[in-house]
């Protein structure tokens, strides 16, 4: 194994990751807290680094539209986004997973306006989640870093097919430096193939149509074949990250697993707010609490039974949601886990706590507050509560 640590920012480590992969073509449009990706890929560009064709759209509607066209013709294709920019894509992001069209894009995760915030919150990548996009989390640089190669060879799998995304918070990871170990082009060019395989494409000397009018009479089928393809993409996430972690030496799996084998009680996370999950665990493990934390790597398709298998026996999960679905009975990640766990024995009940809008803190005495409210609830028989954690009452 041949590793090389570099200090980076979250966009910086995405941005490198890519320079190795070096897709055929980055279609992109800046928006903070984005921008750095797209700003320091045209930096490889301009210098030679790369032999990627960037193309700097008008839109992300345009770069998202550009990246399904590039797709069709048999291109390796990135290009990354955030928020508001995330959300003009959103008609475009049904298109690239109906053409089945492997595009990977990096989301830095920023609340939505109104009102204007710039900072970190997972919303805009959870309202994508049923898009036929695999979808990942990132709880570092490093992360960052990894997930942007992994994430080509997942959507590029013949059993997949789909697009792919991964996010990370907005200047909690995008901005802040932090230790890298990167990999050598070598490495890289072992793990992913050199070229896209593609069987049909865009090509001067074939015949071929793609985005035909489909009325009653075969789109639902289709639509079944790309939820086919998403459970799928279940097994090939793990293979993957496995595959990945032997490259790398780094541990890679869909759920994280921290100190739960003896736990009464479980932090649920996902994103930058695992880290300090997993400090709570350590400080109330310090106090002899039977506390332990799980962080969920891979959002779509859903690990359901990774999540079973990791929270059987806890009597009480503490779900620590930074995003929020409005009227919803519970937060998103929340009802996710709720309905892989439901008509199982020996489960948790499970506490959903939004937290963490617009780049708001969530200090570790709030997350031990947190735990706290849920063991309370679970002591009084209450199976699953919906509440806001650090904001001003």
């Amino acid at each position: 194994m041949v590793t090389k640590v570099q200090g980076m920012t979250g966009d910086e480590a995405v941005a490198y990751a890519a320079k190795l992969v070096d897709p055929d073509v980055v279609a992109a449009y800046p928006i903070t807290p984005q921008t750095i990706v797209v700003e320091r890929y045209s930096d490889f560009v301009n210098n030679g680094e790369v032999n990627s064709s960037f193309i700097p759209v008008e839109s992300e509607h345009s770069a998202m539209s550009a990246c399904v066209g590039a797709s069709l013709t048999g291109a390796r294709v990135f290009t990354a986004t955030a928020s508001a920019g995330l959300a003009l894509m959103y008609e475009i992001l049904y298109v690239a997973s109906g053409l089945r069209c492997p595009i990977v894009l990096a989301v830095a995760n920023r609340a939505f306006s109104a009102p204007i915030n710039i900072h970190g919150e997972c919303t805009d990548q959870m309202v994508c989640r049923d898009a036929s996009w695999v979808s990942l989390f990132g709880e570092s640089a490093q992360e960052a870093y990894d997930e942007t190669i992994l994430s080509f060879k997942i959507a590029e799998h013949k059993d997949v097919l789909l697009p792919t995304m991964f996010g990370i918070e907005g200047f909690i990871v995008t901005h802040a430096l932090e230790r890298v170990e990167t990999l050598t082009k070598h490495q890289v060019e072992d793990f992913l193939p050199a070229e896209r395989k593609v069987d049909h494409r865009f090509c001067p000397d074939e015949v071929i149509s793609f985005g035909s009018l489909v009325l009653q009479d075969y789109y639902m089928e289709i639509k079944r074949q790309q939820e086919e393809a998403m459970q799928r993409a279940y097994l090939v996430t793990k293979d993957v990250m496995e595959e990945f972690g032997e490259l790398s030496g780094r541990k890679m799996e869909v759920v994280e697993k921290y100190k739960l084998e003896d736990a009464d009680y479980a932090l649920v996370s996902y994103g930058a707010t695992a880290g300090n999950a997993k400090a709570v665990v350590d400080r109330l493990r310090e106090k002899g609490e039977k506390v332990g934390a799980l962080k969920i790597r891979l959002h779509r398709p859903f690990p359901s039974l990774d999540v079973y298998e990791a929270l059987t026996g806890i009597k009480a999960a503490t779900i620590l949601d930074r995003s929020v679905t409005f009227g919803s009975p519970g937060t998103i990640m929340q009802t996710d886990i709720s309905t892989a766990l439901y008509g199982k024995e020996n489960i948790p009940s499970l506490h959903g706590y939004i937290n963490g809008l617009g780049g708001r803190v969530l200090t570790l005495p709030e997350i031990e507050e947190a735990l706290e409210m849920s063991k309370n609830y679970n002591d009084i028989g209450m199976t699953s509560t919906l509440d806001w954690i650090g904001y001003r009452k």
